[in-house]
């Protein structure tokens, strides 16, 4: 399986494109969502992180519940999904999460809440003296319906070790994956590629995501993330190319027969390879989005959010049928 990155471009291509296929005929999926990175003040600076933030610093900014309503209310009427992650702040107890989640499932019942990653949910244990499944429970009653799969990065202990040494394990994140999926509640995978790590490093954290993946069944999508080296501690390496990205995403959809869908991920792959990749295996282009601040932070590749009418060009025009949906695949228009 490592020498799958080996092939031809055009023979992955192929074998990818036949593969989203057989899964979904010439359906690609988007959603309108909203982004809400809620802080950048965090208490473990990962390396490959531009985002992050000391409490001190002049810059950092945390959202109260009140400034997240307005957000939303301002930036995100449309939006069926409200996708929520940001820093581990150092201060703020459990009950700030657990507050914030149930005042946005009262304000806005029919937009489904995706928040907080794994390594968030980790950290909220340490914060309240919980174990995982309370966490998730506790969060789960207040009107979280799904986790996003950031904080997976990259499961290589000796490459985690250098880029994100403070953060949890690979193994800690996917026990967090596990019982979230045995407690009903879904997710989404992340890989984050281009940095230290070598094809055998992805090759293995693929593998890992398809073993849990036939033991719970729990993920709806698989993303694979380009690194961004501006302004990380890896400023002077050149970032993946067009190449790689391509290979990436078919071999993603290749090893992972199990997991339904693979985004393009346009706000760090550029909205014009994101529209290559649909012929590379991946099916979905995420969405609107609105104001994603993570990997802007790492420098702009494309814009902060894209239009309706945006995205439904961009997959007419590659040839495929554009059907927008909800945080769960189910199929609310045809364009």
């Amino acid at each position: 399986m490592n020498t799958l990155f080996d092939k031809n471009l055009f023979d992955l291509a192929e074998e990818a494109l036949n593969i989203k296929k057989q899964w979904f005929s010439n359906d690609v999926f988007f959603i309108r969502n909203i982004h809400v990175n809620y802080t950048d003040i965090c208490v473990s600076h990962c390396k490959f992180c531009a985002f992050a933030k000391n409490e001190d610093d002049e810059d950092a900014y945390i959202m109260n519940i009140g400034s997240m309503l307005d957000y939303i209310k301002t930036y995100g009427k449309e939006a069926r999904e409200i996708h929520i992650v940001g820093g581990l702040h150092p201060s703020k107890p459990f009950d700030f999460y657990l507050d914030m989640i149930s005042s946005l499932k009262y304000e806005f019942p029919d937009k489904t809440i995706k928040a907080f990653s794994a390594v968030e949910i980790d950290y909220f244990g340490k914060l309240a003296s919980l174990s995982t499944e309370k966490v998730l429970l506790k969060l789960k009653e207040a009107g979280l319906e799904m986790l996003p799969g950031g904080g997976a990065e990259i499961f290589a202990p000796r490459v985690r070790s250098k880029i994100c040494p403070e953060k949890i394990s690979g193994e800690r994140w996917l026990e967090i994956m596990e019982i979230a999926h045995k407690n009903g509640i879904r997710s989404n995978a992340t890989m984050l590629f281009g940095h230290l790590e070598t094809y055998s490093d992805r090759i293995n954290h693929l593998k890992a995501i398809k073993k849990l993946q036939d033991e719970t069944g729990g993920f709806e999508a698989f993303i694979p993330l380009e690194f961004q080296p501006e302004n990380t501690f890896l400023s002077d390496r050149f970032p993946p190319t067009g190449v790689d990205d391509l290979k990436t995403i078919a071999v993603s959809r290749i090893v992972l027969d199990n997991i339904p869908h693979i985004k393009a991920y346009w706000v760090m792959l550029g909205v014009k390879m994101a529209q290559v990749a649909l012929f590379f295996g991946a099916d979905d282009l995420d969405g609107t989005i609105v104001k994603e601040n993570i990997a802007y932070a790492a420098g702009e590749k494309s814009g902060r959010s894209l239009t309706l009418d945006s995205l439904v060009n961009l997959i007419k025009d590659a040839g495929f049928a554009p059907v927008e949906r909800d945080a769960f695949y189910n199929e609310i228009k045809r364009y």
